[in-house]
Protein backbone atom coordinates (compact mmCIF):
# COMPACT_ATOMS: atom_id res chain seq x y z
CA UNK A 1 0.00 0.00 0.00
CA UNK A 2 2.81 2.25 0.85
CA UNK A 3 3.91 1.80 -3.05
CA UNK A 4 0.73 2.50 -3.96
CA UNK A 5 0.51 5.61 -2.18
CA UNK A 6 3.62 6.83 -3.24
CA UNK A 7 2.43 6.09 -7.07
CA UNK A 8 -0.27 8.18 -6.07
CA UNK A 9 1.34 10.81 -5.13
CA UNK A 10 3.73 11.01 -7.82
CA UNK A 11 1.18 10.65 -9.89
CA UNK A 12 -1.23 13.56 -8.98
CA UNK A 13 1.80 15.88 -7.86
CA UNK A 14 4.10 15.16 -11.62
CA UNK A 15 1.27 17.51 -13.54
CA UNK A 16 1.66 20.05 -11.25
CA UNK A 17 5.24 20.76 -13.02
CA UNK A 18 3.56 20.83 -16.26
CA UNK A 19 0.91 23.38 -15.38
CA UNK A 20 3.54 25.55 -13.57
CA UNK A 21 5.56 25.97 -16.40
CA UNK A 22 2.53 27.24 -18.06
CA UNK A 23 2.09 29.73 -15.47
CA UNK A 24 -0.34 28.14 -13.10
CA UNK A 25 1.12 28.13 -9.11
CA UNK A 26 1.46 24.64 -6.75
CA UNK A 27 -0.80 26.09 -4.37
CA UNK A 28 -3.44 27.16 -7.65
CA UNK A 29 -3.20 23.07 -8.05
CA UNK A 30 -3.73 21.89 -4.91
CA UNK A 31 -6.63 24.14 -4.36
CA UNK A 32 -8.12 22.89 -7.45
CA UNK A 33 -6.88 19.48 -6.53
CA UNK A 34 -9.08 20.31 -3.41
CA UNK A 35 -12.17 21.10 -4.59
CA UNK A 36 -12.06 18.21 -7.49
CA UNK A 37 -11.79 15.67 -4.75
CA UNK A 38 -14.10 16.65 -2.66
CA UNK A 39 -16.60 16.45 -5.79
CA UNK A 40 -15.48 12.93 -6.55
CA UNK A 41 -15.32 12.08 -3.26
CA UNK A 42 -19.39 13.11 -2.78
CA UNK A 43 -19.72 11.22 -5.66
CA UNK A 44 -18.51 8.18 -4.40
CA UNK A 45 -20.16 8.20 -0.81
CA UNK A 46 -23.58 8.43 -2.57
CA UNK A 47 -23.20 5.51 -5.00
CA UNK A 48 -21.31 2.99 -3.26
CA UNK A 49 -22.02 3.77 -0.02
CA UNK A 50 -25.53 4.80 -0.28
CA UNK A 51 -24.99 8.23 1.84
CA UNK A 52 -27.18 11.15 0.80
CA UNK A 53 -25.16 13.16 -1.42
CA UNK A 54 -24.27 17.27 0.63
CA UNK A 55 -24.46 18.69 -2.47
CA UNK A 56 -26.88 19.93 -4.87
CA UNK A 57 -27.61 17.40 -8.32
CA UNK A 58 -26.90 20.69 -10.61
CA UNK A 59 -23.31 20.81 -9.71
CA UNK A 60 -22.18 17.41 -8.52
CA UNK A 61 -19.38 15.26 -10.26
CA UNK A 62 -21.94 13.48 -12.62
CA UNK A 63 -22.76 16.65 -14.42
CA UNK A 64 -19.09 17.63 -14.23
CA UNK A 65 -16.75 15.00 -15.01
CA UNK A 66 -18.65 14.16 -18.77
CA UNK A 67 -18.09 17.92 -20.02
CA UNK A 68 -15.08 18.97 -22.21
CA UNK A 69 -14.08 22.44 -23.72
CA UNK A 70 -15.98 25.48 -22.75
CA UNK A 71 -19.10 23.70 -21.39
CA UNK A 72 -16.59 22.16 -18.46
CA UNK A 73 -15.33 25.19 -17.66
CA UNK A 74 -18.43 27.25 -17.57
CA UNK A 75 -19.83 24.32 -15.28
CA UNK A 76 -16.82 24.27 -13.01
CA UNK A 77 -17.04 27.63 -12.33
CA UNK A 78 -20.68 28.07 -11.79
CA UNK A 79 -20.26 25.02 -9.63
CA UNK A 80 -17.61 27.08 -7.65
CA UNK A 81 -19.92 29.62 -7.33
CA UNK A 82 -22.55 27.99 -6.11
CA UNK A 83 -20.90 26.03 -3.32
CA UNK A 84 -19.24 28.95 -1.98
CA UNK A 85 -22.60 29.60 -0.92
CA UNK A 86 -23.28 26.29 0.86
CA UNK A 87 -22.96 26.31 4.86
CA UNK A 88 -21.18 23.69 6.96
CA UNK A 89 -18.17 21.66 5.68
CA UNK A 90 -18.54 22.71 1.93
CA UNK A 91 -19.03 26.00 2.62
CA UNK A 92 -15.76 26.33 4.48
CA UNK A 93 -13.72 23.96 1.66
CA UNK A 94 -15.47 26.33 -1.28
CA UNK A 95 -15.21 29.85 0.67
CA UNK A 96 -14.50 32.40 -2.23
CA UNK A 97 -13.36 29.85 -4.29
CA UNK A 98 -12.22 30.57 -7.86
CA UNK A 99 -10.92 28.65 -10.98
CA UNK A 100 -7.16 28.81 -11.84
CA UNK A 101 -8.01 26.21 -14.93
CA UNK A 102 -9.20 28.72 -16.99
CA UNK A 103 -7.56 26.54 -20.01
CA UNK A 104 -10.43 24.22 -21.04
CA UNK A 105 -7.63 20.94 -21.85
CA UNK A 106 -6.07 21.52 -18.35
CA UNK A 107 -8.98 21.25 -16.76
CA UNK A 108 -10.12 18.14 -17.83
CA UNK A 109 -6.55 16.59 -17.32
CA UNK A 110 -6.77 16.95 -13.44
CA UNK A 111 -10.73 15.97 -14.01
CA UNK A 112 -9.67 13.07 -15.64
CA UNK A 113 -6.72 12.31 -12.94
CA UNK A 114 -9.30 12.26 -10.06
CA UNK A 115 -11.64 10.59 -12.06
CA UNK A 116 -9.57 7.88 -12.30
CA UNK A 117 -9.44 6.63 -8.96
CA UNK A 118 -11.63 5.15 -6.57
CA UNK A 119 -11.21 7.72 -4.00
CA UNK A 120 -13.84 6.16 -1.59
CA UNK A 121 -11.99 2.71 -1.57
CA UNK A 122 -8.70 3.64 -0.36
CA UNK A 123 -8.12 3.72 3.94
CA UNK A 124 -8.59 6.66 5.64
CA UNK A 125 -5.05 6.47 6.91
CA UNK A 126 -3.60 6.69 3.38
CA UNK A 127 -6.30 8.65 1.43
CA UNK A 128 -5.09 11.27 4.34
CA UNK A 129 -1.33 10.56 3.87
CA UNK A 130 -1.76 11.20 -0.08
CA UNK A 131 -3.13 14.72 0.55
CA UNK A 132 -0.58 15.93 3.28
CA UNK A 133 2.14 14.16 0.72
CA UNK A 134 0.58 16.99 -1.44
CA UNK A 135 0.35 19.93 0.99
CA UNK A 136 4.56 19.04 1.86
CA UNK A 137 5.66 19.06 -1.66
CA UNK A 138 3.71 22.28 -1.65
CA UNK A 139 5.60 23.57 1.02
CA UNK A 140 8.75 22.50 -0.05
CA UNK A 141 8.06 24.74 -2.82
CA UNK A 142 9.30 28.46 -1.14
CA UNK A 143 8.05 30.33 -3.54
CA UNK A 144 4.79 29.36 -3.19
CA UNK A 145 4.92 31.12 0.19
CA UNK A 146 2.94 27.66 2.07
CA UNK A 147 5.87 26.94 3.46
CA UNK A 148 5.21 29.32 6.18
CA UNK A 149 2.46 27.18 7.61
CA UNK A 150 4.75 23.62 8.45
CA UNK A 151 5.93 22.82 11.38
CA UNK A 152 8.05 20.11 11.04
CA UNK A 153 6.62 17.26 11.71
CA UNK A 154 8.65 15.54 14.29
CA UNK A 155 8.63 18.36 16.58
CA UNK A 156 4.77 18.48 15.95
CA UNK A 157 4.74 14.72 16.75
CA UNK A 158 7.38 14.93 20.62
CA UNK A 159 5.02 18.23 21.57
CA UNK A 160 1.94 16.17 21.32
CA UNK A 161 3.20 13.08 22.82
CA UNK A 162 5.01 15.16 25.81
CA UNK A 163 1.63 16.97 26.80
CA UNK A 164 -0.55 14.03 26.03
CA UNK A 165 -3.65 15.12 24.82
CA UNK A 166 -6.43 12.43 26.54
CA UNK A 167 -9.65 11.21 24.76
CA UNK A 168 -12.53 13.11 26.22
CA UNK A 169 -10.14 16.32 26.24
CA UNK A 170 -10.62 18.63 23.50
CA UNK A 171 -7.58 20.50 21.58
CA UNK A 172 -7.30 23.41 19.72
CA UNK A 173 -5.35 25.36 17.60
CA UNK A 174 -5.77 29.08 17.10
CA UNK A 175 -3.56 29.69 14.02
CA UNK A 176 -3.95 25.88 12.54
CA UNK A 177 -2.77 26.01 9.05
CA UNK A 178 -2.99 22.97 7.49
CA UNK A 179 -3.48 21.25 10.47
CA UNK A 180 -0.26 18.95 11.26
CA UNK A 181 -0.82 19.70 15.19
CA UNK A 182 -4.43 19.00 14.47
CA UNK A 183 -3.52 15.55 13.06
CA UNK A 184 -0.82 14.72 15.52
CA UNK A 185 -2.91 14.82 18.39
CA UNK A 186 -5.80 12.95 16.82
CA UNK A 187 -3.66 9.98 15.94
CA UNK A 188 -2.33 10.15 19.81
CA UNK A 189 -5.38 9.98 21.36
CA UNK A 190 -7.28 7.41 18.31
CA UNK A 191 -5.84 4.71 19.49
CA UNK A 192 -7.34 5.40 23.27
CA UNK A 193 -10.76 5.49 22.11
CA UNK A 194 -12.12 2.36 23.27
CA UNK A 195 -15.83 2.48 22.17
CA UNK A 196 -18.17 3.69 19.32
CA UNK A 197 -19.49 6.57 21.35
CA UNK A 198 -16.06 7.52 22.31
CA UNK A 199 -14.50 7.44 18.67
CA UNK A 200 -17.35 8.94 17.30
CA UNK A 201 -16.71 12.18 20.48
CA UNK A 202 -12.92 11.94 19.00
CA UNK A 203 -14.07 12.77 15.65
CA UNK A 204 -17.15 15.18 15.50
CA UNK A 205 -16.27 17.17 19.32
CA UNK A 206 -12.59 17.30 20.17
CA UNK A 207 -10.49 18.51 17.34
CA UNK A 208 -10.95 22.42 16.33
CA UNK A 209 -9.12 25.13 14.41
CA UNK A 210 -8.86 28.66 13.12
CA UNK A 211 -7.22 30.11 10.25
CA UNK A 212 -7.39 34.06 9.20
CA UNK A 213 -6.32 33.06 5.19
CA UNK A 214 -8.93 31.32 3.26
CA UNK A 215 -7.11 29.09 1.11
CA UNK A 216 -5.51 27.61 4.42
CA UNK A 217 -8.37 26.83 6.02
CA UNK A 218 -9.51 25.17 2.82
CA UNK A 219 -6.98 23.28 2.98
CA UNK A 220 -7.20 22.30 6.49
CA UNK A 221 -10.39 21.43 6.16
CA UNK A 222 -10.04 18.99 3.33
CA UNK A 223 -7.21 17.27 5.06
CA UNK A 224 -9.48 16.67 8.41
CA UNK A 225 -11.76 15.15 6.00
CA UNK A 226 -9.85 13.05 4.41
CA UNK A 227 -8.68 12.19 7.76
CA UNK A 228 -12.37 11.41 8.98
CA UNK A 229 -12.33 14.10 11.35
CA UNK A 230 -15.54 15.89 11.59
CA UNK A 231 -19.36 15.68 10.11
CA UNK A 232 -21.39 17.86 8.17
CA UNK A 233 -19.85 20.85 10.28
CA UNK A 234 -16.19 22.06 9.45
CA UNK A 235 -13.84 21.83 12.39
CA UNK A 236 -12.04 24.22 11.29
CA UNK A 237 -13.22 27.62 10.91
CA UNK A 238 -12.28 30.89 8.48
CA UNK A 239 -11.43 34.18 10.79
CA UNK A 240 -8.97 36.46 12.64
CA UNK A 241 -8.10 34.53 16.00
CA UNK A 242 -7.36 37.77 18.37
CA UNK A 243 -10.44 39.81 17.04
CA UNK A 244 -12.23 38.45 20.09
CA UNK A 245 -13.09 36.05 22.55
CA UNK A 246 -15.58 33.80 21.20
CA UNK A 247 -15.93 32.53 24.84
CA UNK A 248 -14.84 28.69 23.64
CA UNK A 249 -12.41 27.27 26.21
CA UNK A 250 -9.92 24.02 25.42
CA UNK A 251 -8.05 21.71 27.44
CA UNK A 252 -5.27 21.51 24.94
CA UNK A 253 -3.83 24.23 23.18
CA UNK A 254 -1.29 22.77 20.48
CA UNK A 255 0.17 26.01 17.88
CA UNK A 256 2.77 27.47 16.10
CA UNK A 257 1.15 30.87 15.48
CA UNK A 258 2.97 33.27 12.08
CA UNK A 259 6.43 34.89 12.44
CA UNK A 260 7.05 38.01 12.06
CA UNK A 261 6.41 40.43 14.47
CA UNK A 262 3.79 42.55 13.56
CA UNK A 263 0.52 41.98 12.75
CA UNK A 264 -0.46 42.14 8.99
CA UNK A 265 -3.67 40.97 9.29
CA UNK A 266 -6.60 42.50 7.22
CA UNK A 267 -9.80 43.21 8.38
CA UNK A 268 -12.47 42.29 5.31
CA UNK A 269 -15.80 43.75 5.03
CA UNK A 270 -18.50 41.69 4.06
CA UNK A 271 -17.96 43.19 0.19
CA UNK A 272 -14.84 41.63 0.54
CA UNK A 273 -12.70 44.91 0.48
CA UNK A 274 -9.93 45.48 2.81
CA UNK A 275 -11.59 47.92 6.12
CA UNK A 276 -8.41 48.15 7.99
CA UNK A 277 -5.29 46.75 8.63
CA UNK A 278 -5.17 46.11 12.35
CA UNK A 279 -1.78 46.36 13.86
CA UNK A 280 -2.90 45.88 17.78
CA UNK A 281 -6.02 44.42 19.65
CA UNK A 282 -7.82 46.59 22.35
CA UNK A 283 -9.69 43.54 24.15
CA UNK A 284 -10.78 43.71 27.69
CA UNK A 285 -9.54 39.89 28.10
CA UNK A 286 -5.29 41.29 27.27
CA UNK A 287 -3.69 42.89 30.28
CA UNK A 288 -1.40 44.68 27.78
CA UNK A 289 -1.99 45.98 24.02
CA UNK A 290 0.77 45.44 22.20
CA UNK A 291 1.23 45.25 17.63
CA UNK A 292 3.57 42.54 18.74
CA UNK A 293 1.46 39.60 17.02
CA UNK A 294 3.46 36.98 18.77
CA UNK A 295 2.52 37.95 22.21
CA UNK A 296 -0.87 39.10 21.27
CA UNK A 297 -1.64 34.74 20.62
CA UNK A 298 -0.02 34.33 23.95
CA UNK A 299 -2.59 36.26 25.41
CA UNK A 300 -5.07 34.88 23.66
CA UNK A 301 -3.43 31.26 24.45
CA UNK A 302 -4.00 32.70 27.91
CA UNK A 303 -7.90 33.35 27.59
CA UNK A 304 -9.24 29.94 26.03
CA UNK A 305 -7.01 27.68 27.67
CA UNK A 306 -9.81 25.70 30.17
CA UNK A 307 -8.68 26.35 33.98
CA UNK A 308 -6.67 23.03 33.90
CA UNK A 309 -5.79 23.59 30.52
CA UNK A 310 -2.22 22.53 28.96
CA UNK A 311 -0.52 24.64 25.80
CA UNK A 312 2.24 23.75 23.96
CA UNK A 313 3.07 26.67 21.80
CA UNK A 314 6.23 27.73 19.25
CA UNK A 315 6.86 31.21 19.63
CA UNK A 316 10.10 33.53 18.18
CA UNK A 317 12.90 34.26 20.46
CA UNK A 318 11.42 37.89 20.79
CA UNK A 319 9.02 36.77 22.73
CA UNK A 320 11.23 35.55 25.30
CA UNK A 321 13.56 39.50 25.41
CA UNK A 322 10.93 42.29 24.04
CA UNK A 323 11.67 44.97 26.58
CA UNK A 324 8.41 47.16 27.29
CA UNK A 325 5.70 46.96 29.28
CA UNK A 326 3.66 44.35 27.13
CA UNK A 327 6.54 42.23 26.70
CA UNK A 328 7.83 42.05 30.62
CA UNK A 329 4.43 42.26 31.67
CA UNK A 330 2.97 39.12 29.63
CA UNK A 331 6.47 37.15 30.61
CA UNK A 332 5.55 38.11 34.12
CA UNK A 333 2.04 37.02 34.15
CA UNK A 334 3.15 33.59 32.52
CA UNK A 335 5.67 32.97 35.20
CA UNK A 336 3.10 34.22 38.03
CA UNK A 337 -0.27 33.06 36.96
CA UNK A 338 0.63 30.06 35.29
CA UNK A 339 2.62 26.94 35.51
CA UNK A 340 5.77 27.97 32.77
CA UNK A 341 7.19 24.26 33.30
CA UNK A 342 9.32 23.73 29.69
CA UNK A 343 11.03 25.81 26.90
CA UNK A 344 12.66 24.45 24.61
CA UNK A 345 15.68 26.56 22.67
CA UNK A 346 14.97 25.63 19.03
CA UNK A 347 17.62 25.16 16.12
CA UNK A 348 17.60 27.25 13.24
CA UNK A 349 17.27 25.62 9.73
CA UNK A 350 14.03 23.36 10.92
CA UNK A 351 11.58 26.14 9.48
CA UNK A 352 11.23 27.35 5.84
CA UNK A 353 11.59 30.59 6.27
CA UNK A 354 15.25 30.54 7.00
CA UNK A 355 16.92 32.00 10.05
CA UNK A 356 14.00 32.01 12.15
CA UNK A 357 14.99 31.16 15.70
CA UNK A 358 12.26 29.79 17.80
CA UNK A 359 11.33 28.81 21.09
CA UNK A 360 8.62 26.08 22.51
CA UNK A 361 7.00 27.40 25.66
CA UNK A 362 5.27 24.45 27.60
CA UNK A 363 2.58 25.99 30.81
CA UNK A 364 -0.27 24.69 32.11
CA UNK A 365 -2.92 27.16 33.53
CA UNK A 366 -4.44 26.88 37.35
CA UNK A 367 -6.37 28.74 39.55
CA UNK A 368 -4.68 31.62 41.86
CA UNK A 369 -2.51 29.88 45.01
CA UNK A 370 -3.35 30.54 48.44
CA UNK A 371 -0.51 31.84 49.55
CA UNK A 372 -0.28 34.31 46.26
CA UNK A 373 2.92 32.76 45.40
CA UNK A 374 3.55 31.98 41.56
CA UNK A 375 2.21 29.05 39.74
CA UNK A 376 5.41 28.40 38.42
CA UNK A 377 8.02 26.93 40.95
CA UNK A 378 10.91 26.86 38.15
CA UNK A 379 11.49 27.07 34.35
CA UNK A 380 13.24 24.15 33.09
CA UNK A 381 15.43 25.13 29.52
CA UNK A 382 16.26 22.91 26.99
CA UNK A 383 19.22 24.10 24.65
CA UNK A 384 18.21 22.31 21.38
CA UNK A 385 19.93 25.05 19.35
CA UNK A 386 23.60 25.36 20.50
CA UNK A 387 26.15 23.75 18.49
CA UNK A 388 23.51 21.95 16.27
CA UNK A 389 22.72 23.02 12.86
CA UNK A 390 19.97 21.29 10.67
CA UNK A 391 18.50 21.92 6.95
CA UNK A 392 15.96 21.13 5.33
CA UNK A 393 16.77 19.00 2.90
CA UNK A 394 20.94 17.53 3.69
CA UNK A 395 19.67 17.48 7.40
CA UNK A 396 16.63 17.43 8.04
CA UNK A 397 14.73 17.35 11.65
CA UNK A 398 14.15 13.84 12.80
CA UNK A 399 12.55 12.24 15.44
CA UNK A 400 15.46 10.50 17.08
CA UNK A 401 17.40 14.11 17.29
CA UNK A 402 14.41 15.16 19.44
CA UNK A 403 14.84 11.96 21.50
CA UNK A 404 17.19 13.21 24.73
CA UNK A 405 14.61 16.02 25.08
CA UNK A 406 11.67 13.52 25.35
CA UNK A 407 13.44 11.82 27.67
CA UNK A 408 14.56 14.74 29.76
CA UNK A 409 10.51 15.85 29.63
CA UNK A 410 9.51 12.98 31.84
CA UNK A 411 5.85 13.57 30.70
CA UNK A 412 4.57 10.98 33.15
CA UNK A 413 6.30 12.68 36.44
CA UNK A 414 7.94 15.84 35.60
CA UNK A 415 9.33 15.95 39.55
CA UNK A 416 11.87 13.30 38.34
CA UNK A 417 13.65 15.05 36.03
CA UNK A 418 17.07 15.91 36.01
CA UNK A 419 19.67 18.49 34.98
CA UNK A 420 21.58 17.47 32.24
CA UNK A 421 24.26 19.48 29.99
CA UNK A 422 21.43 20.54 27.82
CA UNK A 423 18.62 20.29 30.58
CA UNK A 424 18.95 23.76 33.71
CA UNK A 425 16.77 24.14 35.94
CA UNK A 426 15.83 28.26 37.25
CA UNK A 427 14.14 28.59 39.94
CA UNK A 428 11.42 31.10 39.79
CA UNK A 429 12.13 34.03 42.05
CA UNK A 430 15.69 34.22 40.33
CA UNK A 431 13.69 34.50 37.08
CA UNK A 432 11.55 37.25 38.28
CA UNK A 433 14.28 38.91 39.25
CA UNK A 434 16.12 39.50 35.94
CA UNK A 435 16.52 42.74 33.90
CA UNK A 436 13.48 43.30 31.80
CA UNK A 437 12.26 39.93 33.08
CA UNK A 438 14.81 38.40 30.15
CA UNK A 439 14.22 34.47 29.56
CA UNK A 440 16.57 34.00 26.87
CA UNK A 441 18.87 32.22 28.55
CA UNK A 442 21.38 30.18 27.27
CA UNK A 443 24.73 28.49 29.47
CA UNK A 444 26.36 26.51 26.54
CA UNK A 445 29.63 27.28 24.71
CA UNK A 446 28.94 27.90 20.81
CA UNK A 447 31.61 26.56 18.93
CA UNK A 448 30.88 28.36 15.88
CA UNK A 449 31.87 31.71 17.88
CA UNK A 450 35.88 29.96 17.73
CA UNK A 451 35.62 27.72 14.70
CA UNK A 452 34.65 29.91 11.48
CA UNK A 453 34.55 26.44 9.49
CA UNK A 454 30.86 25.50 11.52
CA UNK A 455 29.62 29.07 11.28
CA UNK A 456 25.84 28.54 9.71
CA UNK A 457 25.53 28.95 6.33
CA UNK A 458 25.21 32.70 4.73
CA UNK A 459 21.72 32.88 4.30
CA UNK A 460 21.12 32.07 7.78
CA UNK A 461 23.77 34.72 8.99
CA UNK A 462 22.08 37.14 6.76
CA UNK A 463 18.50 36.46 8.44
CA UNK A 464 20.10 37.04 11.61
CA UNK A 465 21.48 40.76 10.79
CA UNK A 466 18.51 41.47 9.03
CA UNK A 467 16.23 40.38 12.19
CA UNK A 468 18.38 41.88 14.81
CA UNK A 469 18.07 45.54 12.62
CA UNK A 470 14.74 45.01 12.12
CA UNK A 471 14.98 44.63 16.16
CA UNK A 472 16.69 47.94 16.58
CA UNK A 473 14.17 49.62 14.26
CA UNK A 474 10.97 48.63 16.32
CA UNK A 475 13.29 49.55 19.69
CA UNK A 476 14.16 53.12 18.06
CA UNK A 477 10.32 53.36 17.02
CA UNK A 478 9.36 52.31 20.40
CA UNK A 479 11.42 55.35 22.24
CA UNK A 480 10.63 57.83 19.70
CA UNK A 481 6.18 57.04 20.27
CA UNK A 482 7.02 57.62 23.89
CA UNK A 483 9.05 61.09 23.49
CA UNK A 484 5.86 62.34 21.00
CA UNK A 485 3.05 61.37 23.58
CA UNK A 486 2.44 64.77 25.88
CA UNK A 487 4.10 64.83 29.09
CA UNK A 488 1.23 64.70 32.09
CA UNK A 489 1.45 68.57 33.99
CA UNK A 490 1.66 68.20 37.73
CA UNK A 491 -1.86 69.14 39.41
CA UNK A 492 -3.43 68.83 35.58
Amino acid sequence: MANDYTSLVSKVWNFAHVLRDQGIGYGDYVEQITFLLFLKMDEERTELLGEPSAIPAKWRWAKLAPLAGDELELQYRHTLEALAKEKGLIGTIFRKAQNKLTDPAKLKRVVSLINGETWIGIGVDVKGAIYEGLLEKNAAEVKSGAGQYFTPRPLIDVMVEVIDPQVGENVHDPACGTGGFLLSAYEHMKPNAQDRAQQRKLREKSISGTDIVDEVVRLCAMNMYLHGIGNGESPIRAGDALAFDSGDRYDVILTNPPFGKKSSYKVIGEDGEVDTEREDYEREDFKFTTSNKQLNFLQHIMTIMQGDGRAAVVLPDNVLFEAGSAGEGIRRRLLEQFDFHTLVRLPTGIFYKPGVKANVLFFDKHPPRADRKPNTKALWIYDFRTNLHFTLKKNPLKLSDLGDFRDCYKAGNRSKRKETERFRKFDVADLLKRDKLNLDIFWLKDDSLDDIDSLPPPDVIAMDIVESLQAALEGFQSVADELAKPIAREGA
